[in-house]
This record gives C-alpha cells, sequence and structure tokens, in this order.
C-alpha cells in the first residue's frame, strides 16, 4: 500500500494522480518536502493534492522543452515552511508559482505571497487558483477551466521564465 496525498481535492474532484511517497515516508507538520529539483531549476511551483500531480507533470513537460523547474509539496499551509520557500524561491531565481484548487483566499498562494512580501529577491510571483464559482463536471476539464492543469502550470512558467 502507498500513501498519497491527503489534501482535500476540494472544487475539483478526485481524478486519479500518481503515487509520490511510499508508505516509509515521514512527513513533519511544518516541513516542505522538494518533490522534484535539479541544480539549474528556474521556477519553484508549489502545489498540493491535485495541484502537486499538476506540478509534477508540468516538470515533465517543461523539462522535455529543456527548461528545469523545482517542484515542492508544502504538507502544511498552517504552519507554512517559510525558511524552505524562501531557501528554495532564491535558488530559483525568486520566481515562483502556488497553484491550489480552491480559491486563493486563505490559501497556499497567500501564504506563499505573505512569506515572499518582504524577501528582495523575488522577482516573478503567480498565484494560480480556482478564480469563479465552482462546478460540477470531469476533473480534467475543471482543472483546465479552472486554469490548475499541468497545461496551465506550463504556460504560466513559460511567460514567467521568458
Amino acid at each position: 500500500k502507498r500513501v498519497v496525498s491527503t489534501q482535500s481535492t476540494g472544487r475539483t474532484s478526485r481524478p486519479a494522480t500518481s503515487v509520490i511517497y511510499g508508505n516509509e515516508e515521514v512527513f513533519e507538520i511544518g516541513k516542505a518536502k522538494i518533490v522534484k529539483q535539479s541544480s539549474d531549476d528556474k521556477v519553484l511551483i508549489i502545489g498540493a493534492g491535485i495541484t502537486l500531480d499538476s506540478a509534477l507533470k508540468a516538470h515533465d513537460t517543461l523539462k522535455e522543452k529543456g527548461i528545469n523547474v523545482r517542484v515542492m509539496d508544502p504538507f502544511t499551509v498552517k504552519p507554512l515552511d517559510k525558511e524552505a520557500v524562501l531557501e528554495h524561491a532564491r535558488q530559483c531565481g525568486g520566481r515562483v508559482i502556488t497553484v491550489e484548487d480552491h480559491y486563493a483566499e486563505g490559501g497556499i498562494g497567500e501564504a506563499v505571497a505573505a512569506v515572499l512580501s518582504a524577501a528582495d529577491f523575488v522577482t516573478k510571483q503567480k498565484i494560480m487558483a480556482v478564480r469563479e464559482i465552482p462546478r460540477s463536471g470531469p476533473s480534467a476539464v475543471l482543472l483546465d477551466m479552472f486554469g490548475i492543469s499541468a497545461e496551465k502550470v506550463v504556460d504560466a512558467a513559460l511567460t514567467i521564465v521568458n
């Protein structure tokens, strides 16, 4: 048996996602995990639950295009691993994307923005979240419609890098 993220998928239902962690993985409240990383990452992408899956798929697509990105699973938003956010944002040139499957208010994007607001190295930041009234439908369609699919994350990363 393997463990997947237990974050609520909220507005976009519960599509099948990749298994990211094994049963032996240890999690600490307030400690993020770096899921993908290289020595020359151009953007830090932070996602949880279904949007972590979107971030990982975007990572693979961007890598095929020759653009390395780092993917962070915050594990908890309250408390947020502020040190990890700052460290990895700095290492990625101050370019940060957050992606979440619910409203932006009170979510990962706002928490990360608050941490980055005092940093003098942040060059670009994008908060990707549900920005309209949620509705029912197939997960892939909803993720794309709300702008939080892997393809939309790729588009955002390409915009930030270029």
